[in-house]
């Protein structure tokens, strides 16, 4: 196990996370006692137009995987224009390896209920949504709780604290469907219809809930609304890097000694991070990483010092997604994984789309067969020929990110497919499993 250098301790920067383990966290009088409300008082003496101008100059970057700018979104919002207007949170965490969004929620519900009306009132919303993954059943409670606290302290409902501002905020349980993690998806599932993804344009800002100007943000997103107010734009650019600022939630799981969440300042390394994690489990080294999650591709070894933030990460050939750290060890094999992956995404896919659903059925089959032993050299082609046409040509991004790990994971490690063809590592699926994939 290895201590973390003070330099490298330095770059811990709780401010989403800096609750959590105090207690009765997710209760409304241990939020107040520590800064909970404040910002929302601050807000509602601020113009609309200010706040957003506020998150723009903050520089505060989508929370969910694109990192669009949050500000810049907010203010395509149409104006004056008669219609309701309506922010969805997207709670839908489902990204495999992602787990930063759920702990946030159950642990500090009232910093995502807050941001929420403070974002509302700035894009001058009176109706909001959360719309959570149907089977986070715990943190969907804490939630539920937590805007009945908010109603009955008045921060929520009619009048908010006197300021003549209206909001009501529902809390919608999704039924489990990855799908409805793409933003258009969860406004058709919002609405009642199947979470399929619609196209695009017109875009949610104009046409979004309802047929109406809609913004759609993340959980970390929206939670991290609250503090940027209360500190300002600066403080919160003095974190992180110059494109990428503030502190983003890494979550680590895989093969090292402390897995969990760990909020540091964009910018911060997978060295500096495994630091902090206590480095690699005993026996085992570091062969390949996402950075983001299955829908981002693989980083290597090589890679341990790119800085992971949205500039550094796309620089090496990656996306910075939902920081979903998945650590793999020597001891992994990257042909397995992306089976195991690519299985999740042929499940979860909605079918709307031909590339998508039949792409990511065949490249099973054909994963089926490589790891079977019976694979041959043509089926390499076969994969990347299969991704070159799911890639850019599904209706939303879980066409793309299903291709990440096949075409990233051919690219530094196609020997280990060769060694599955070619016979020198023995086959990982029987003929039973087979089944199904010629």
């Amino acid at each position: 196990m290895t201590t973390p250098r003070p330099e490298t301790l330095a770059k811990l920067t709780p401010v989403l996370t800096k609750r959590w383990l105090s207690p009765d966290a997710w209760r409304i009088g241990t939020y107040e006692q520590l800064d909970g409300y404040a910002a929302l008082r601050k807000a509602l003496k601020a113009h609309p137009d200010d706040l957003i101008q506020l998150i723009k100059d903050s520089g505060l970057r989508g929370r969910g995987g694109a990192g669009f700018p949050t500000g810049l979104k907010w203010g395509f919002i149409p104006q004056g224009d008669g219609k309701p207007h309506y922010l969805v949170v997207n709670a839908d965490e489902g990204e495999p390896g992602t787990c930063k969004d759920l702990p946030l929620m159950t642990h500090d519900p009232h910093a995502l209920v807050e941001g929420v009306i403070i974002a509302s009132y700035a894009i001058r919303a009176s109706r909001a949504y959360i719309y959570i993954r149907g089977e986070a059943v715990h943190a969907a409670r804490r939630l539920r709780n937590a805007v009945q606290e908010a109603y009955a302290k008045g921060y929520l409902g009619r009048n908010i604290l006197g300021t003549g501002y209206d909001l009501e905020l529902v809390v919608h349980s999704g039924a489990g469907a990855y799908i409805c993690g793409e933003e258009t998806a969860l406004l058709d599932s919002l609405e009642g219809f199947r979470g399929q993804p619609r196209l695009r344009p017109p875009f949610p800002a104009t046409h979004g809930l309802y047929a109406s100007p809609t913004v759609v943000n993340n959980v970390g997103t929206i939670a991290s609304v609250p503090p940027i107010v209360l500190g300002g734009a600066d403080w919160w650019k003095s974190m992180g890097t110059e494109k990428s600022s503030g502190p983003m939630i890494y979550s680590l799981s895989g093969r090292i000694v402390n897995p969990g969440q760990y909020e540091c300042s964009m910018g911060i390394t997978l060295r500096e991070l495994l630091e902090l994690a206590g480095g690699m489990q005993p026996g085992h080294n570091l062969r390949f990483w996402t950075p983001g999650g299955s829908s981002t591709p693989l980083l290597a070894a090589e890679h341990l010092d790119v800085p992971l933030d949205f500039e550094g990460v796309a620089g090496a050939g990656s996306i910075l997604g939902t920081t979903a750290t998945q650590i793999f060890s020597d001891q992994d094999c990257p042909v397995y994984a992306t089976y195991r992956w690519l299985e999740f995404y042929h499940h979860e896919s909605c079918g709307k789309c031909t590339p998508c659903r039949e792409g990511n059925y065949w490249m099973v089959r054909v994963y089926r067969r490589i790891l079977a032993g019976q694979g041959t050299h043509e089926d390499l082609d076969t994969l990347l020929d299969t991704c070159d046409n799911i890639l850019g040509r599904s209706f939303c991004g879980l066409g793309d990110g299903a291709t990440s790990s096949v075409t990233s994971s051919l690219k530094y490690f196609k020997q280990d497919y060769l060694d599955y063809i070619e016979g020198r590592t023995a086959p990982k699926l029987s003929d039973k499993q087979l089944v199904g994939a010629h």
